[in-house]
């Protein structure tokens, strides 16, 4: 069935979703059985691979430093260069996914961010890596091109089950970049990570571009344009309050992740209670592992309750991480404590959020792009001012700014939210 013929859900249902556990609808391509789980499979992992690409620098930063006979701050700026790839492949591919084949775009972003990958891993300088990062982070939205789908052919009544197997994935690869990128980087240096990663990146995505279900798409419209799409977004965003309400609430949760976890190594590293070294602070990332349970609890949790509920709670968890995180300033039992909930609250935020704007309109993959870019740009915000505020107020700073996020995303979302709701 072609998976634009109809909506995969009607704004209204978006609605009942929101408060409440929604009653099945027709599915888009489904059938009423959704994917089959071995493709389920593939995509989750697909994303993890693809995502991973994004982060794969960031722990690297030292290595390449000394390796190109660079000042480490030089190096760094290659870490904010893969978010700007990413923002821009966002914007000029993830719409693409209502109107384009997903099968060839799937395939073809693979192939251009693996070549991209290699052409890291052979550079001969800090610039030629730059170009190289910001074109294979410019080609890894896959996931965003992942996501829709399967919020597309999943029957109603599991849909968030669905899309939290993708979302997990997703930050599994996100941990996995940071953890074993690391180590792989200490062991066989980081030119092998990036080839390394080219390979798996090219061999995952041709085997889900080939497994992917055929889809029929309008041609000679013009609605393949991504420009149009982008120019449609703030429309979208004002016809659709559920999608506003995703957007505000998740680039709350986000930034206060983001101020709290990207300073998090300055606290372990540098002057103060723990002076732990730069190998022993990245296992610190091992506690983004907790995303990968949480991620299909809050999916069952979803397609029970709603998505406003497993929202409500994602930001309790991590309103209670906050003072922990404070607390662990001095004590490292409330600093792995905090860890733990910011994740758990993050990642049901991301599937319920997601959920939710995915539901929300007609032009699922338009909608998806909105929901990640105000995502973006909260947690973007946040990383920005965090590392000021470590230097002139400690990590007391970081985590007011975490407070600042929570609130502002909890308050925002629910005033988007009124005329959903009324």
């Amino acid at each position: 069935m072609n998976a634009t013929a109809q909506p995969s859900t009607a704004p209204a249902q978006a609605t009942a979703q929101a408060t409440g556990p929604a009653a099945p609808q027709p599915t888009t391509g489904g059938g009423g059985r959704g994917l089959p789980p071995l493709l389920l499979g593939v995509i989750a992992l697909c994303t993890a691979v693809t995502a991973a690409n994004i982060y794969l620098a960031a722990p690297l930063l030292g290595l390449i430093a000394r390796d190109l006979g660079v000042p480490a701050s030089a190096a760094g700026w290659i870490a904010s260069v893969s978010q700007l790839g990413y923002a821009l492949g966002l914007l000029a591919f993830a719409p693409l996914g209502d109107t384009a084949d997903r099968r060839r775009l799937v395939g073809g972003l693979s192939l251009v961010a693996a070549v991209a990958l290699v052409a890291a891993g052979f550079a001969p300088g800090l610039p030629a890596l730059a170009g190289a990062v910001l074109v294979a982070c410019a080609a890894t939205v896959v996931p965003q091109l992942l996501v829709p789908l399967v919020a597309e052919r999943a029957p109603a009544d599991r849909r968030g089950r669905h899309v939290s197997a993708v979302v997990a994935g997703l930050f599994t690869g996100i941990v996995a970049a940071r953890v074993i990128g690391g180590l792989a980087g200490q062991a066989f240096g980081w030119r092998a990570v990036f080839l390394g990663a080219a390979a798996l990146t090219v061999a995952v995505g041709a085997l889900t571009a080939l497994m992917l279900p055929a889809e029929t798409r309008p041609r000679g419209n013009g609605s393949a344009n991504p420009l149009r799409a982008i120019a449609g977004l703030p429309k979208l965003l004002a016809s659709s309050p559920g999608l506003r309400a995703a957007c505000l609430r998740q680039g709350g949760l986000f930034g206060a992740w983001s101020a709290l976890w990207t300073t998090l190594t300055l606290l372990l590293t540098t002057d103060g209670p723990y002076h732990l070294s730069l190998g022993t602070a990245g296992l610190f990332g091992l506690f983004g592992l907790v995303s990968t349970v949480a991620g299909p609890i809050s999916g069952g949790l979803i397609d029970r309750f709603g998505t406003l509920r497993v929202v409500t709670v994602a930001y309790g968890l991590t309103a209670v991480s906050v003072p922990l995180f404070w607390l662990g300033g001095h004590a490292l039992w409330a600093l792995c404590t905090a860890a733990v909930l910011i994740h758990a609250g993050l990642m049901s935020g991301q599937v319920a959020n997601q959920t939710r704007a995915l539901s929300a309109t007609d032009r699922p993959a338009v909608a998806n792009t909105a929901y990640v870019v105000a995502a973006f740009i909260g947690g973007a915000a946040a990383s920005a001012l965090a590392g000021p505020a470590f230097d002139h107020w400690g990590w007391n700073g970081v985590c007011g700014i975490a407070v600042v996020w929570v609130l502002v995303g909890w308050l925002g979302g629910r005033l988007a939210d009124r005329p959903a709701t009324a």
